[in-house]
């Protein structure tokens, strides 16, 4: 699947910089917080507003306070298939360093987390769950590549994200 510029996602990443970079992985931690800390949807709002700023000093501190809120949380999940596990590292990797090359790299690996965690709760290989994660990382770094603008339908996108993954989430474990 390639985005809208015919760009695929590795590609879009790659030519991505610093802060579409904390935007893509942000995003990608955003919409699978539900399931690390479902009562915690605001504790990224901070990390957001640094990223809209491109302040270091901000970004680390906001990424400084976001660890503190979310240390512990996802601690009582057991037999959850590790996919608590790849949350909370995808939110311990926050880099606080506002530099291409930390940013990148948690980015990249929080594609990848984001990709194989919705891949575990769907119906098959490629399924709609998978498919609509990939669609959105592709829409995210679209919208991000427009500026701080874009930075809005980044937020929205990882809202609309979440609140999918928890209707499936919670559809399962009715029917467990």
């Amino acid at each position: 699947m390639t985005s809208s510029t015919g760009r695929s996602l590795v590609e879009l990443i790659d030519g991505t910089d610093g802060r579409g970079l904390a935007a893509a992985g942000l995003a990608c931690l955003d919409r699978c917080l539900p399931l690390l800390a479902p009562d915690r949807a605001e504790v990224l709002r901070p990390v957001w507003a640094a990223i809209a700023r491109a302040d270091a000093a901000a970004w680390a501190e906001a990424v400084g306070k976001a660890r503190v809120e979310l240390d512990g949380a996802g601690g009582e999940a057991a037999g959850d298939g590790g996919v608590v596990t790849m949350v909370r590292a995808m939110a311990d990797g926050m880099p606080a360093e506002w530099a291409e090359g930390p940013l990148r790299a948690w980015a990249e690996r929080c594609s990848t987390v984001a990709l194989t965690v919705h891949r575990l709760y769907d119906v098959g290989e490629e399924g709609p769950l998978h498919s609509g994660e990939l669609r959105r990382q592709l829409a995210v770094l679209d919208a991000v590549a427009h500026g701080p603008t874009g930075l809005r339908r980044a937020r929205e996108l990882s809202v609309e994200g979440g609140r999918v993954l928890r209707a499936v989430v919670s559809r399962r474990a009715r029917t467990a």
